[in-house]
């Protein structure tokens, strides 16, 4: 008797053919949805060059802020300016292609949006729109494997969002002129942001690689024992690597809605 399972799941060809009845083509939909939504709202915020600190608040869309106003910003800017004489933008774009071009090669975003948005392909024994398949060998696809650079800049991203996250415990107090340890729900939000990116990073491949995946013997390689607790720990991180990528993805863009909310209304839900 014939395999009904493998019937099932039969390869069909041309663009979207396929035999599968199971709802196949939900998770290519509501990936390109939550992957485009984040694109979209992000370049908007970048756009915005307002509302992105409050107090001792920073949104991670704007850190570090090379060009600003108030204690945040590296190089003060006029009042009134946005972005400096030279720069057409505001800050944020010295910032977001850094960690935007670590997503944007990431071993498992590229899966993500290269069946969600590429369709190519879509899901497993469903047609796809070519016959052919290069791989990343060519331009453009070849400068993916510059992932593992972008992944050293987004550990330096970690450490500079983790100081904000320390700078959020820290305020001005206006009656003394002095600073003073406090918290809002904001120092929550900002303290997250770099243990869900953290984790997300720190789970990347190519450090995986970096700190160990090379050796084929731990114990006959120089640090072997260190290399291997270094990548062990890094393993822990990359079997759950798509959902801290998905995780982090959105806590990233909820932390400068959050700031972005209360420069807006000016109001913080203050614990001391």
């Amino acid at each position: 008797m014939p395999d009904m399972t493998t019937q099932a799941v039969a390869h069909e060809h041309g663009f979207g053919a396929t035999r599968r009845r199971d709802l196949w083509w939900l998770g290519p939909v509501a990936t390109a949805i939550g992957l485009l939504a984040f694109v979209v709202y992000s370049t908007w915020a970048a756009f915005q060059g307002a509302n992105y600190e409050w107090g001792s608040y920073l949104s991670p869309f704007y850190s570090p802020l090379i060009f600003g106003h108030g204690e945040h910003a590296w190089l003060q800017l006029p009042a009134g300016a946005t972005h400096p004489a030279w720069f057409p933008l505001s800050t944020a774009f010295l910032v977001l292609w850094a960690p935007g071009l670590f997503r944007l090669t990431c071993y498992y975003y590229r899966k993500a949006y290269y069946r969600s948005i590429w369709l190519d392909p879509m899901a497993c024994a469903v047609g796809e729109p070519r016959n052919s398949y290069l791989g990343e060998r060519y331009l453009p696809l070849i400068l993916q494997n510059s992932h593992r650079f972008f992944a050293y800049l987004a550990v330096l991203f970690i450490l500079l969002l983790g100081y904000d996250a320390v700078h959020s415990y820290i305020w001005l107090d206006p009656a003394t002129g002095t600073h003073r340890f406090g918290m809002g729900l904001g120092s929550i939000v900002l303290t997250l942001n770099p243990v869900f990116l953290g984790a997300y990073t720190f789970g990347c491949h190519s450090l995986r690689h970096l700190v160990g995946g090379k050796k084929d013997c731990f114990s006959h390689s120089a640090g072997g024992h260190t290399r291997f607790k270094l990548w062990s720990a890094v393993s822990v991180l990359n079997r759950n690597h798509q959902l801290f990528a998905w995780i982090s993805l959105f806590w990233v863009g909820f932390t400068d809605i959050y700031v972005r909310f209360i420069a807006c209304s000016g109001h913080d839900v203050r614990f001391f």
